[in-house]
């Protein structure tokens, strides 16, 4: 199965799958309310803004396995994204990175290496996932991951985003 028929849960119960969701270049971020990073979500909405013409979505996953971060409901969660960072990409039902229960989207994350060239576990919030469909619709995703250190507005995020979305339209 590739990541993009994974089912996915929307902070308001809608299912369906990721690739519907997220057609083509996907950013996917876990997340938090209570985090030391969640400034990032400014960050994140601004991608989306700026990349989301152009075929860049955004995506976020509230989770509260990193020293219970992200305690609220949905509705508290999409409330307090939108109300205090204008956040408009999509967010998933809050769920787990890591463990036995990880959410079978961030099953197949964890397999992208990072820059050091290491898999695994999610370490904390706000990691985020660039996954980037083949060409032909047909072959292997692209993977890129970058820990939770790395801004949204990092050189090297942007880049590979740049990659990701192909040629600005003129």
């Amino acid at each position: 199965m590739s990541i993009a028929e994974i089912e996915v849960e929307l902070l308001n119960g809608t299912a369906t799958t990721l690739g519907e969701l997220a057609p083509g270049p996907v950013l996917v971020v876990n997340t938090a309310s209570k985090c030391g990073l969640t400034p990032q979500y400014e960050g994140l909405e601004a991608l989306f803004q700026e990349y989301g013409s152009r075929g860049l979505s955004v995506v976020g996953m509230p989770c509260n396995q990193f020293l219970k971060q992200e305690p609220g409901t949905a509705e508290e969660i999409g409330e307090f994204c939108q109300l205090n960072y204008g956040v408009t990409f999509p967010l998933l039902a809050k769920g787990k990175v890591n463990g036995k229960n990880a959410h079978p989207l961030f099953q197949a994350l964890k397999k992208a290496k990072d820059s050091l060239g290491v898999a695994g576990p999610v370490m904390w919030n706000f990691e985020k996932f660039l996954v980037v469909p083949a060409k032909d619709g047909k072959g292997e995703q692209t993977l890129t991951r970058f820990r939770s250190a790395v801004a949204p507005e990092d050189a090297d995020l942007r880049a590979a985003i740049e990659r990701a979305v192909g040629e600005p339209a003129v």
